[in-house]
């Protein structure tokens, strides 16, 4: 593994932290600092530390983290904002979706690979489902898209010119991130919990990380 590499990993540990740290001492601020830094890092990792291995994919990844960078700030002033961060999420999986799919076209046989993401994000909408009120539509739409991302990296591993250590970064990547999200949406609409969120947290960032280094020649 190349220094920068270590380099780019080791200031994402250090970074997401502190943010832990604040988010466990309800340390506002603190968690207003470095819950966004930890992913200016990962884009910043994403965008010049790693040697990619191909040039449009990492713009699409870089896209999807900024998009994500994006997200974590709406939410942090006003939690309220929770629709107009879930948009730019959504547009951060549209993104990674976009990437994944680079040089791998849909094809039947991947459906089989899609299954496990749907029967996980139906499981969770049907739990908070009742909570959701104004949020429904977006949520909904919020899940089928995240399940339809998650579903191109696992159908990643065939496509040429993808090596074996990119596609289980991306798989292992994506998967975190639905079990990230499903933390996120129990905990807020139905189990409010601070270990939850710490849980929530680490997942998130070792998903947005394992994405970015998918992008390695």
């Amino acid at each position: 593994m190349q220094p920068s590499t270590l380099l780019f990993i080791g200031a994402v540990a250090i970074s997401a932290g502190f943010a832990l740290l604040a988010a466990a001492r309800d340390d506002r601020p603190g968690f207003a600092l470095f819950k966004p830094i930890t992913t200016f890092i990962i884009l910043l990792g994403a965008a010049w530390l790693i040697r990619p291995g191909s040039q449009p994919y990492r713009g699409l990844v870089v896209l999807g983290l900024a998009l994500s960078l994006a997200g974590d700030v709406l939410l942090l002033p006003r939690p309220d904002r929770f629709a107009a961060g879930l948009a730019a999420f959504l547009l951060a999986h549209l993104a990674y979706l976009a990437a994944f799919t680079l040089g791998n076209p849909i094809a039947p046989g991947q459906l089989r690979l899609l299954v496990p993401f749907l029967v996980a994000g139906a499981a969770v909408t049907r739990y908070v489902w009742s909570d959701l009120g104004a949020l429904r539509v977006p949520v909904l739409a919020y899940v089928t898209v995240l399940c339809a991302m998650a579903w191109r990296a696992a159908a990643r591993g065939r496509a040429p010119d993808v090596t074996h250590a990119s596609y289980l970064c991306a798989l292992a990547g994506a998967s975190l991130f639905v079990a990230s999200d499903a933390i996120l949406a129990v905990r807020r609409f139905r189990h409010p919990s601070r270990e939850a969120h710490a849980l929530e947290l680490a997942a998130y960032w070792a998903a947005q990380t394992l994405i970015a280094l998918s992008v390695r020649a």
